[in-house]
């Protein structure tokens, strides 16, 4: 739980919302009864339920951004609703909500809906306020909003450029391993609740340190983001790529199982061997692959795609290997064709 507040901003500003629904509206609630102003009492309640619905939407479905859209709507429309009963002193609340509205949603919906509140606000205040503190009351909402809005579009760049460098590989510009750990449960967890295949390949250019001895690291990396290149224009878009480590990779495969994976894997092989060179010379790759079997875990499925790999690696390199459930591996053999490092 700790976790999430720490890592979700978005659903952290929705949790202190909530907890601020039920410790600061909840009691005005509880007031209002023992007052004898029922309506104005379940207008109250009605506020809390809504709040606290929407936070328990966020943590169940982890659908944050349609959470803090409801949210939003149902804040600005209590301070609509307690600006039209109490008049300027309850025009005041609208500040809180025009700032946080741009913690909830997008700075363009949130700019909207302040827009909205504003002329809402106003229009119903006409003639039960003095036009000097409606203008003023007009200019400071609207400065409210466009500094919010400034700050809403600076942290939402920053959260999206940390989210880049914390998820993809700078030199090949794929998913790495944190975002690859994720991908993965995510997958298993999709596997058992509809029963849709997945593969995993783990794939390790063959004697990859030789190149970065012989011909240097920045040839190292122009092999490295050509396979990329070559990998992803024969996959689909549907299909993940991730870089595990130096030379190592992991494709996912959703979908995809049986004759279909060895049609994949070979067409990849035969590619690879086909355009993947250094002075002419092919470079190889070896493949270890593994089907999902179910109520599998992700460390059990990754672990017998390592060990095909590593038995394709002890087979002679250039070898595809089938993990079995049982144990059991099936190959695919090397091609006679000449290659740099064998």
């Amino acid at each position: 739980m700790l976790h999430r507040l720490k890592t979700d901003f978005r659903l952290s500003i929705i949790t202190l919302l909530g907890v601020c629904a039920v410790l600061g509206v909840a009691p005005f609630a509880v007031f209002r009864f023992i007052q004898g102003q029922i309506a104005v009492g379940l207008f109250d309640v009605g506020i809390v339920i809504g709040v606290l619905a929407a936070v328990a939407h966020g943590w169940i479905t982890g659908r944050t951004g349609t959470s803090g859209l409801l949210l939003s709507l149902l804040s600005s429309i209590c301070a609509v609703i307690v600006g039209r009963f109490i008049g300027e002193p309850g025009m005041l609340w609208a500040f809180p909500c025009l700032i946080t509205n741009f913690f909830l949603t997008t700075p363009r919906l949130a700019t909207g809906i302040n827009l909205i509140t504003i002329t809402a606000l106003m229009v119903q205040a006409q003639g039960s306020v003095e036009a000097i503190q409606l203008w003023s009351f007009f200019t400071s909402a609207v400065m409210v909003s466009a500094c919010a809005y400034a700050f809403a579009h600076r942290n939402a760049s920053q959260r999206n450029m940390l989210e880049h460098l914390a998820t993809i590989d700078p030199l090949t510009g794929v998913r790495n391993r944190r975002c690859m750990d994720q991908e993965l449960a995510m997958s298993v967890a999709a596997a058992e609740r509809t029963g849709q295949p997945y593969t995993l390949a783990l794939l390790d250019l063959d004697h990859f340190k030789r190149i970065n001895d012989q011909y240097g690291h920045s040839v190292g990396d122009d092999v490295l983001t050509t396979l990329v290149n070559l990998i992803q224009q024969n996959t689909r878009r549907t299909d993940f790529l991730f870089r595990y480590g130096g030379e190592e990779f992991v494709l996912l495969l959703p979908g995809t199982a049986g004759p279909g994976v060895k049609k994949v894997m070979c067409n990849l092989q035969a590619t690879i061997r086909k355009h993947l060179r250094v002075e002419g010379q092919s470079v190889t790759a070896s493949f270890g692959v593994a089907e999902l079997e179910i109520g599998e875990g992700v460390d059990g499925w990754l672990e017998r795609a390592d060990a095909a790999l590593y038995r394709a690696k002890e087979a002679g390199r250039d070898r595809i290997i089938y993990a079995k459930g049982s144990g059991e591996q099936t190959e695919s053999g090397a091609s006679q064709e000449e290659s740099l490092l064998t």
